[in-house]
This record gives C-alpha cells, structure tokens and sequence, in this order.
C-alpha cells in the first residue's frame, strides 16, 4: 500500500460470536459480540460502532479481510455479504483467507496490493440444509 497509512477491518463470522479486529500499523484492537441469531439486524450497526469506539469513521479503511470457512453456512454468507457490498460501494480492497492463521494471510495479500474483489464462503464442507417441514 506504498507508506500510506493503512487501516485494516477484519471480520468473522464463523461462530456465534462475531469478531473484529481494527489493525493500525503496529496497533491492533480486537472485539467480540456474541451475535447468534442478530447477525443479519445487527453486524452494520457493531461494525460501525467498534469503529467509533476506537476513532475511527468509515472513510479511514484502506482494505476489507475476511475470514471465509469453514464454518456456520448462515454466519459466513451473512459476514462476507456485509464485507462485499462494503468494499464494492466504497472502493475499498478485500481479501479473503481460511485456516487458523487467515489474518496474517490475508494481512499480508493486502500489504502487496491484492484484491479479490468479492469474497466467496468455503464451508469445508456440504451445508446441513434443515428441510421444511410439512
């Protein structure tokens, strides 16, 4: 990102918690919420407010990472929709990553300029569709 100041959101929603982190250069400040079910109503409105808590506004992100899978089929889709829609209407970098080290992966593609541009869900497997019921 060529010694311009960077400000990096990162975001998982694989879990019933939610969680964030802001990464500020040297800083880095992580959050959680234990979302469940609140994850769609919710995850604009925790987004926007771990920001201001920490002071900083939308326009200060300069890349989007997010973790992709595996985990709740529900969770990932909701999570990478929000991310997508936000790195495409504001022209922000996103990447994605998997596995137990994804922040430094997708911390690292951001520094060398990668951007997938959207972000797919890898759920490891297939989803466990519950079938309506009569």
């Amino acid at each position: 990102m060529g010694g311009e100041t960077t400000m990096i959101l990162l975001l998982d929603t694989s879990t019933p918690i939610c969680y964030v982190t802001l990464v500020d250069g040297a800083r880095r400040f992580t959050e959680h919420w234990q979302a469940d079910r609140s994850l769609a109503q919710g995850l604009l409105r925790y987004l926007d407010t771990t920001l201001t808590q920490y002071g900083y506004a939308w326009h200060d992100i300069t890349g989007l990472g997010a973790y992709q899978g595996p985990g709740s089929f529900t969770g990932l889709r909701i999570g990478l929709t929000v991310f997508n829609t936000i790195a495409d209407s504001e022209q922000i970098p996103i990447v994605g990553g998997q596995g137990e080290h994804w922040q430094t992966g997708v911390l690292d593609r951001l520094a060398r300029g990668e951007n997938d541009k959207l972000v797919m869900p890898f759920y490891g497997s297939d989803a466990h569709i519950t079938q309506p019921r009569k």
